[in-house]
């Protein structure tokens, strides 16, 4: 303030002198005067400016000092005697780039993470209960990370890791793991070529992403008979894409053939492949209610003839113990089996309906005069899911029943029904999920001498995806 005053009574004093100095006496007035007032005026309009000019830089100075830039974090100092915390401006990081080392239009780099605390009868629901019994606990169920990518020449790739896999070493232990890896020319949406590692296109909830499902674990059934990851190669496609752009999702269909005994091996169990196939079917799609609303149809159908030592239940159980309980199928000898499935998924607005039946022929076969050392079986199974959002895409319930007769003994079938809560949080990507699951055992109960034939489990789960 004192700044302005002092200027403006500087500039006031200064233009004062002027007009006194050339202010004309009244009774000697010459014709130069008329000059004089020119001149004047003149100078008083440049005062003016100038005085403008002034009040802006007065203006300016009141302002202080620019207010930094940057974000802001508090730095404690020390002078000898007393701690001193002062505002200043942290230091702005450079962005970190990833550079392809190729000619990808585009990566993505992504991942989830799946952690459970598991309490009462822990996983009884698939086989483990009496010899095979777990105990509480906390788990890290999955770990990922993927990486996915684009070609110009219309190519995309996916490769991804599992730090939650078995490493082999025991049970209780895990390690890294290759999940998916595999290349797929998409030229022509009719006709897609897949090579590497997947899950083979059998079964609707085995194909459903982890990070997608509506209870935590997927059903008995679904881990006793579906194939999950092989490597392989597939053509796949939706043949109305350009025939019938409207409708270009009415049908996809899958067709591969692979090894047969699983991920991550480099050998063949023997020169014989597996072939899987699978249709989908999208025969409506509409509203009911004012909601969005569908049906979707699927059905599968599997071959393979296996040599001895390859494990048939490649994600779950279904070799049935002495005591009723379930482990993994691994041939004594070697067979030829055959499934299939079919599958039908009704939404309409935030109600779900989701069924699937499982069927399989596990039949032995003599190789180089060896007897296959089993007994031919037909397992099979089934389960119904219902789901409805009690608040619109933020809490879901959910109720399954499901069961698995593993065909290999009178009465051993297994017993399961899901009742669970899901919150979304932040879509899937931050998710957290309760499940209360009641399983019973046919084998325990005709035979009460294994023990109790009732088992009961809570499980909850964080989802975190990045």
């Amino acid at each position: 303030m004192f700044i302005k005053n002092f200027v403006l009574r500087a500039a006031g004093g200064s233009l004062a002198a002027i007009v006194l100095m050339a202010t004309p006496r009244l009774d000697g007035q010459t014709p130069s005067e008329s000059e004089r007032l020119q001149k004047l005026e003149r100078a008083v309009d440049q005062l003016q400016k100038r005085n403008a000019e002034l009040e802006q830089e007065v203006s300016s100075l009141k302002k202080g000092a620019v207010a930094p830039q940057g974000r802001m974090k508090t730095e404690v100092t020390h002078d000898g005697k007393t701690y001193v915390e002062k505002a200043v401006v942290e230091e702005e990081k450079l962005p970190v780039y990833v550079q392809q080392s190729g000619f990808e239009l585009k990566l993505v780099l992504g991942g989830f993470i799946q952690a459970n605390f598991e309490d009462g009868d822990v996983s009884a629901f698939e086989g483990r209960f009496g010899l095979n019994a777990l105990k509480d606990r906390f788990r890290l169920r999955r770990a990922r990370i993927n990486l996915t990518g684009d070609f110009a020449e219309q190519f995309d790739f996916k490769v991804e890791g599992d730090f939650e896999n078995s490493d082999g070493i025991s049970s209780g232990r895990t390690a890294f793991e290759a999940t998916d890896i595999f290349v797929n020319w998409h030229q022509f949406p009719e006709a897609n070529i897949k090579v590497g590692q997947w899950k083979a296109p059998f079964g609707l909830e085995q194909l459903t992403p982890d990070t997608k499902l509506f209870t935590i674990e997927r059903s008995l059934p679904t881990g006793a008979i579906t194939p999950e990851r092989q490597i392989g190669v597939q053509v796949w496609g939706k043949p109305f894409t350009n025939l019938w752009p409207q409708q270009k999702d009415l049908l996809t269909y899958y067709a591969g053939i692979f090894n047969g005994n699983g991920r991550n091996t480099t050998n063949n169990d023997n020169n014989n492949f597996m072939y899987v196939g699978r249709l989908e079917l999208l025969p409506w799609q509409g509203k009911v209610l004012g909601q969005d609303s569908s049906l979707k149809l699927g059905a599968d159908i599997l071959n393979s003839r296996d040599d001895k030592g390859t494990n048939i239940s490649q994600t779950l159980n279904l070799m049935v113990n002495k005591d009723g309980s379930l482990s993994p199928f691994t041939l004594p000898g070697a067979d030829e089996r055959t499934a299939w499935s079919l599958d039908a998924w009704l939404n309409i607005g935030p109600f779900d309906l989701i069924g699937e039946y499982f069927q399989e022929d596990v039949d032995g076969r003599t190789v180089a005069g060896v007897a296959p050392g089993f007994a031919n079986f037909e397992p099979s199974g089934w389960y119904v899911q219902g789901s409805y959002f009690l608040i619109p895409k933020k809490l879901q319930a959910v109720v399954k029943w499901e069961a698995l007769n593993p065909g290999q003994f009178g009465n051993d079938g297994i017993h399961s029904i899901t009742g669970g809560l899901n919150y979304y949080i932040h879509g899937d990507g931050i998710k957290v999920m309760a499940n209360y699951v009641h399983t019973w055992s046919d084998f325990r109960e005709a035979h009460p001498q294994f023990g109790d034939d009732q088992f009961d489990e809570v499980i909850m789960r964080l989802q975190l995806m990045f």
